[in-house]
């Protein structure tokens, strides 16, 4: 197989109030691509216990390729507790699998047949993941059609603008939701203009393909060179909105991939995600009517 579509960082549990459940954006980002037909994986780490052992057999279940590795860490958690409008709040534990992904031979090797990959900052947090990430990648192939994608995914101050500023210069596809952008255009010297506008000047100054903005139950943007996509949010009964932002990324990045406009993709994108919040957890099965 060539042409993967990769989730990089945590794969871990959210610890929900009726129950755990396995999340982490990377695994959900390549659980929902596969799912639209395309060949995903999930690479991440976890611990030699027996949530990490349940973490590898749930997605071989699932038919999600990964590249897992186990290492003398604790699999990852993330206590999650929703409030009243249904939106997640996260205690994300430190030191855990998920900070120590190794750079292997095996990594490379799907480095160099990988056509997309989906990145945060979050496992970012630990110089170990983080140098693996950059190492992966550094041996992606540098073609014109190559997608690299920083979902921002500020959590708990795991962030720096070091980091933040890297992984802007290293992506060609930016997501962003609409407080991350806030607080990004503090830290980058430019809080006082409207969001749009900060949009442009992120697309410009990183030389972006593609800017993506995320805001809630007001919409959502895709910003090209000289163009915009916007699309409302569409209204539904919200079970929680844990991995929804995922799901939008995974629909619109497979139907980029399988050639659809800009305008399509992003429509994809809102009703993939919207279904996805009218659901429990991150990793619904979807419908054959948004997948076909």
């Amino acid at each position: 197989m060539k042409d993967f579509v990769v989730g990089m960082g945590e794969a871990l549990w959210d610890v929900l109030p009726e129950g755990k459940k396995i999340g982490g954006a990377p695994a959900n980002f390549a659980y929902h691509v596969s799912q639209f037909g395309l060949p995903s994986c999930v690479v991440s780490a976890v611990g030699d216990d027996a949530l990490g052992r349940e973490i590898v057999e749930n997605f071989t279940s699932k038919g999600l390729n990964q590249l897992i590795d186990t290492v003398p860490y604790p699999t990852g958690t993330v206590q999650v507790e929703i409030d009243q409008a249904g939106i997640p709040q996260y205690e994300i534990k430190e030191n855990v699998a998920w900070d120590n992904i190794p750079y292997t031979a095996l990594l490379e090797q799907l480095a160099e047949k990988t056509k997309a990959v989906c990145f945060g900052s979050l496992a970012q947090r630990n110089v170990v993941s983080r140098n693996t990430i950059n190492r992966f990648l550094d041996a992606m192939p540098q073609t014109p059609d190559s997608l690299v994608v920083f979902d921002v995914n500020l959590r708990q101050g795991f962030y720096n603008k070091e980091i933040l500023c890297n992984s802007m210069k290293r992506c060609n596809i930016l997501k962003i939701n609409d407080e991350e952008l806030v607080t990004v255009s503090r830290m980058f010297g430019y809080p006082g203009i409207d969001l749009q506008d900060k949009c442009w000047i992120l697309l410009g100054k990183y030389n972006l393909k593609m800017l993506i903005l995320t805001c809630g139950i007001n919409g959502s943007y895709v910003f090209t060179p000289g163009n915009v996509s916007f699309q409302p949010t569409p209204r539904v009964e919200v079970a929680d909105t844990v991995g929804a932002g995922d799901s939008f990324t995974a629909a619109f990045i497979s139907s980029i991939l399988k050639g659809r406009s800009v305008a399509a993709a992003h429509e994809m994108a809102v009703r993939t995600s919207a279904f996805v919040c009218t659901k429990k957890g991150a990793m619904p099965v979807l419908p054959s009517d948004l997948t076909a």
